[in-house]
């Protein structure tokens, strides 16, 4: 062989060699940077990502929902009487009943608004067999008990001079009808349980109780094995019963007091003492009667009694004179309807606040008309009956009359505020 080709094949060997190892080394270069920094976010043994340095947000406070907030209102009148000559024109001959619905039309609307409605019911209904009368010893028609409850009437103070007018059988009686109508009476009672057992009558939440006692019976004894059958008016009596009302539940006390010289148009001392000693035991309402005409009402308050650190204050009503009755002059022929708003405000940690408004005055007058020598009777609201823009239902003369009835009256009951005793301050 030629020494030319001998070289060239050795050149070409060698360039083919050297080619080789390139590729290897490549190849290994390759293979150890693959081992050294692994490529991509998935492999293995990659470290984690960073945690997040940023704090959360807190979460917002929750809003105060506020206290839930119920309200009622209470209306309250004085003494309902049946005198004789208010019931020759309410007598049926047909059905062989009374019906004395047309004495309260002018009222019911008014009533229809209250969740409560209250009043002193000065007769007894023990039927006709024990003969009707009127002074001095009442007995009514049970046809009333009705049509009180129709006129919207929810409790009834039946504690007065006139529960015994037909003795024991007049008590029973007179509860067995108005409990027939749905009506709750309260200052009597036919048995001893009854006596002791607290009156509440709940509306909206709202839970009032009702205490109901008189100064006396007209002489008349309470039956000796029935000492429970009217309550008497007792300081310490008042006091216990106004407690047990309390711990049985009731937001509000409203005390019936029966008590007052008869046409006296200022509470007397003995009023004051007992109505105010009850306020001091825990009543929130006074309700009087018995004077047959309006008396002014004050508002009592006890420092630090019953009411924490800001004591606590009552609405007293001395009188509110008659709402129904035959009796004219001197004012017995006005009565005082009083409107008051209770409110219960119960909080979300259990705390409950218990407050009354201002109470709202409402002067009725008994409209009495004759037609065929019949006596015809209206229970007439004044601000309803002088805001009616007709002013057609009655003469000039009764109208003028209505109005000075109003002014008057409105003054009376508010007279103790014009001297600064409309808020008075009781012991502390």
């Amino acid at each position: 062989m030629r020494a030319s080709a001998r070289k060239w094949l050795l050149w070409a060997a060698f360039a083919a060699a050297v080619s080789l190892v390139a590729v290897f080394a490549a190849f290994l270069g390759e293979a150890w940077q693959e081992r050294k920094e692994p490529a991509g976010p998935s492999a293995s043994f990659s470290p984690p990502p960073a945690p997040e340095t940023r704090k959360p947000p807190l979460p917002s406070p929750e809003p105060d929902p506020g206290p839930v907030v119920r309200e009622a209102v209470l209306y309250a009148v004085g003494d309902i009487m049946v005198h004789m000559p208010q019931l020759p024109a309410y007598y049926e001959e047909a059905t062989g009943k009374y019906d004395f619905s047309p004495w309260f039309e002018d009222v019911r609307p008014l009533f229809a608004e209250g969740g409560w409605v209250a009043g002193n019911l000065e007769t007894v209904l023990a039927g006709a067999d024990l003969k009707y009368s009127g002074f001095p010893r009442f007995n009514s028609p049970p046809e009333l008990a009705g049509n009180l409850r129709e006129a919207g009437f929810h409790v009834l103070s039946t504690a007065n001079n006139h529960s015994l007018d037909r003795g024991w059988t007049g008590v029973v009686r007179t509860l067995e009808r108005l409990r027939e109508a749905g009506i709750v009476p309260v200052g009597t009672a036919d048995d001893e349980e009854a006596a002791r057992r607290p009156v509440i009558v709940e509306r909206n939440g709202i839970r009032l109780g009702f205490l109901s006692y008189t100064y006396g019976t007209n002489g008349l004894p309470i039956p000796k094995d029935k000492p429970f059958a009217v309550n008497l008016i007792d300081s310490d009596r008042i006091r216990e019963d106004i407690a047990r009302t309390r711990e049985a539940g009731a937001d509000f006390v409203a005390v019936f007091l029966h008590f007052g010289n008869e046409y006296a148009k200022w509470p007397n001392d003995f009023q004051r003492d007992i109505a105010r000693g009850a306020v001091e035991a825990g009543a929130d309402l006074i309700l009087g009667s018995h004077p047959h005409v309006v008396q002014p009402y004050e508002i009592w308050s006890v420092s630090g009694a019953g009411g924490g650190e800001g004591g606590r204050r009552g609405l007293i009503f001395y009188s509110l004179g008659n709402f129904i009755s035959n009796q004219t002059g001197n004012g017995t022929d006005t009565g005082l309807i009083v409107k008051v708003r209770l409110t219960r405000a119960e909080f979300a940690d259990g705390r409950v606040s218990l407050a009354w408004n201002p109470p709202e005055f409402i002067p009725t007058w008994v409209h009495i008309q004759r037609q065929n020598g019949k006596r015809h009777y209206r229970i007439l609201p004044l601000p309803v009956i002088l805001n009616d823009d007709r002013r057609d239902r009655f003469t000039p003369d009764e109208y003028a009359r209505m109005e000075k009835i109003l002014r008057e009256t409105e003054a009376h009951v508010r007279s103790f505020e014009a001297s600064g005793g409309g808020d008075v301050s009781g012991p502390s």
